[in-house]
């Protein structure tokens, strides 16, 4: 491979990739496994992030409710992130610190899931979220960097650290894994040898 710059960005972005699932494979296929029994048992999925990680989770949702591979029946996830009026009537009554947390204990029930996108590890907001869930007996899953070990990782039930500071990387592998899981996730609750 060359050393142009966008050939360096692309070496990166490959080591990185394979640094993380090397580490997380194991942690990857858990996730699978709570996701598929969630859903097979009528729960739904809460999601939260902020800036690029609020577009990961719209995203993340789109891929559960409508399709990934193939048309099947759609699957319950929520994006906490989109109703303007519920963020900004929280953020400016309360603290934008609050804005997902007075979601999860209006929306989430035992058994759903929820799961916090957050590069650095540090967004109070997604923070305050796990802890609501977590006492609500929601299962919590954290997607975060390096930065976010010790902050993210002892809020979560499972959290999946991705190897790097660079916000940049991390958003990617974040997505990387996410389509790993989407497409599985329909596998196996759908069959996918039944839908080409």
């Amino acid at each position: 491979m060359g050393s142009t710059p966008i050939n360096k960005e692309l070496t990166n972005h490959i080591q990185l990739l394979e640094k993380t699932v090397e580490q997380f494979e194991s942690l990857i296929s858990k996730l699978i496994d709570l996701i598929c029994i969630g859903f097979q048992n009528g729960n739904k999925i809460l999601l939260c992030g902020n800036g690029g990680s609020a577009a990961d989770v719209q995203h993340i949702a789109a891929e559960f409710i409508n399709r990934f591979r193939f048309d099947r029946p759609a699957l319950p996830a929520i994006a906490l992130t989109t109703d303007s009026s519920v963020l900004t009537s929280i953020g400016n009554d309360s603290s934008f610190d609050f804005v997902f947390s007075r979601q999860v204990e209006a929306l989430a029930n035992p058994g759903d899931i929820l799961i916090g996108i957050s590069t650095s590890g540090g967004s109070r907001n997604v923070l305050n979220a796990l802890n609501t869930a977590r006492k609500k007996g929601v299962k919590t899953i954290g997607f975060t960097g390096e930065g976010g070990r010790e902050t993210m990782g002892s809020q979560c039930d499972y959290c999946l650290i991705v190897p790097s500071i660079d916000t940049a990387r991390i958003q990617e592998a974040h997505e990387f894994v996410w389509h790993c899981i989407c497409r599985i996730v329909e596998d196996k609750i759908f069959d996918a040898s039944k839908n080409g």
